[in-house]
């Protein structure tokens, strides 16, 4: 188990570093020190305050000064481990590409951002299927960001124009449980193993371009249609 005494203290004593800049240091030390205490099969709710300040070298006074209490540290982890995704993924879909190498870019990002940031995911995957309370409403609300935020992109993507909004909502829905999945399969995968990665690649462009075509032939019976 790394322990973060060391960073802290330094952070702390430096001659050049600014009262902000320490706090931002403990802050993250605090961060790596839970998701370092997670492991392979802990969940969060497991966690103590006082075995992630012991690991980041802090009192648990310190602790306050970050965060309201263990849950607000559970929801700054969700944060950080969807903030950058959300960038990096519309950053893909706004360029203008085929939709089939447009997917296909989106996967291989997906695949190298899980793998770099893999503590972050575990606890997410983790979290989602059997967390507590607070984190896992937390990260169901991430993925409804993410559907919300898919729907729309997918409006310029599918080429048939009488795909409703509804239709669209369901597509971006079962995109993103496809990739809960996904990430899933990401995690259990060997380290180091490029090929296993791109063939995951391949899997998960082509289960993406059979949603995009079930959408393409998709018709609502009349009893599925709303109500005028």
């Amino acid at each position: 188990m790394a322990v973060y005494k060391k960073k802290v203290k330094d952070a702390a004593e430096g001659e050049d570093g600014s009262h902000d800049a320490r706090r931002s240091r403990t802050r993250q030390a605090l961060i790596e020190a839970a998701l370092d205490l997670l492991g392979e099969d802990r969940t969060f709710s497991s966690l103590s305050l006082r075995e992630v300040t012991k690991a980041a070298g802090v009192v648990p006074a310190a602790f306050y000064r970050h965060f309201r209490g263990m849950d607000s540290l559970g929801l700054e982890l969700v944060d950080e481990s969807f903030r950058a995704l959300r960038a990096q993924m519309r950053e893909v879909r706004g360029k203008p590409l085929p939709a089939e190498q447009l997917i296909r870019n989106s996967m291989e990002l997906y695949i190298h951002y899980v793998r770099e940031q893999e503590r972050y995911f575990r606890f997410a995957i983790r979290e989602f299927f059997s967390g507590a309370t607070n984190t896992k409403l937390a990260i169901r609300n991430e993925l409804r960001f993410f559907v919300s935020e898919l729907a729309t992109d997918l409006a310029l993507l599918v080429v048939d124009r009488r795909a409703t909004s509804a239709d669209l909502q369901m597509m971006a829905q079962l995109i993103v449980n496809n990739m809960v999945m996904v990430t899933e399969q990401i995690l259990e995968l060997p380290a180091g193993r490029p090929e296993e990665d791109q063939l995951l690649v391949d899997l998960a462009t082509k289960q993406m371009r059979v949603i995009f075509l079930g959408v393409g032939v998709w018709k609502q019976t009349s009893r599925e249609k709303p109500a005028a």
